[in-house]
């Protein structure tokens, strides 16, 4: 079997060091493990099969020899070093949403559009993590009939803000306990105790961001040039998975039974939906694995024949790292 040079660009931030997790755990075929970073960084070790790797400072000169990138890094570091992995001759599977909507890259989920792979140009992009989780859930829907629309409301854990997300909401409640002031920055208000109906910055249509990911790289990934989707998304005290309540439209009439069915044979996903005794898909069950656990499928009573679900799974893995991993692993086949 043919081994590769691997880099991970970004390689000691929380998403970098669950990919070297994740390349570990699937056995990925390496030659070589490259992990960059910043100066601050370079010369750190990183434990990857057993060994010390030392990280170093990433600079324009770092990918020769390298078939494959591996992105955990901020937009603007991904822009500033794409021409020089392209121009390298290394494929960059990038987690960042730097080329996300470019047409010549392609917008990946492997068990949606594997096939896009192959279409890429030196570069390929990893979607956002909740719109990975959404439509892992959706994907075998989708196949029973086209999604025309989606109405979703995205429940997002604190360390989808990264590695300081999850200490900020900690030192929230140590504050609360002490009976200090409480000082947000990661986030705009205090997190503990809360939920801020804001991720990404507001457009003028009164939608953010991040809101309007679901639909623009929905249309993408699933090939549905006309999708509509609704989104509100949600900051919410929880340290690691992200939830998403969704409403779905398709062309045709959805059965409940018929989709359970579906989701329960779709790759990619656990159908976890045992209301009577109390199962359903929940942060603390979805965190630290690569399923989308899907449940709570019922009939929509708005739209007839819509259908009404809950979806969960971890944004750091299938929503970041995992996917990342599988794109790579498509490109060695």
């Amino acid at each position: 079997m043919k081994k590769y040079t691997v880099a991970i660009l970004g390689a000691t931030g929380a998403v970098g060091r669950e990919m070297i997790k994740v390349l570990e755990e699937r056995d990925f075929p390496i030659k070589e493990l490259v992990p960059l970073a910043s100066a601050r960084s370079a010369g750190t070790t990183i434990k990857f099969a057993g060994k010390d790797v030392t990280v170093k400072e990433v600079t324009p000169n770092s990918f020769d020899g390298i078939d494959i990138v591996l992105g955990a890094s901020p937009n603007s570091i991904a822009k500033e070093y794409a021409p020089y992995i392209v121009k390298a001759g290394a494929v960059f599977v990038d987690n960042s949403s730097a080329f996300r909507m470019d047409d010549n890259v392609p917008l990946v989920v492997p068990e949606i559009n594997p096939d896009d792979v192959k279409l890429n140009k030196g570069i390929i992009s990893n979607p956002n993590c909740s719109t990975i989780i959404t439509l892992v859930a959706l994907n075998a829907i989708n196949k029973i009939s086209p999604i025309k629309s989606i109405v979703a409301s995205t429940y997002q854990a604190t360390s989808g803000a990264g590695a300081g997300g999850p200490l900020e909401l900690e030192q929230n409640v140590d504050d609360i306990k002490e009976g200090k002031e409480v000082t947000p920055k990661v986030f705009p208000y205090q997190i503990a105790y809360n939920v801020i109906p804001q991720i990404g910055s507001f457009l003028d249509d009164g939608y953010t961001t991040e809101e309007m990911k679901m639909q623009n790289e929905g249309r993408k990934i699933m090939h549905l040039p006309n999708l509509k989707v609704s989104c509100t998304c949600v900051r919410v005290p929880v340290v690691r998975s992200h939830s998403i309540s969704v409403s779905v439209i398709c062309e045709d009439a959805l059965n409940v039974e018929e989709v359970k069915a579906a989701i329960a044979k779709e790759a990619g996903c656990r159908l976890y939906d045992d209301p009577a005794n109390k199962i359903y898909p929940m942060p603390l069950v979805t965190s630290d694995q690569d399923l989308v656990f899907v449940g709570r499928i019922r009939k929509d009573l708005i739209t007839d024949g819509a259908i009404c679900l809950w979806c969960c799974g971890d944004q750091v893995r299938k929503g970041a790292a995992t996917n990342a991993i599988q794109i790579a692993e498509l490109l060695t086949k």
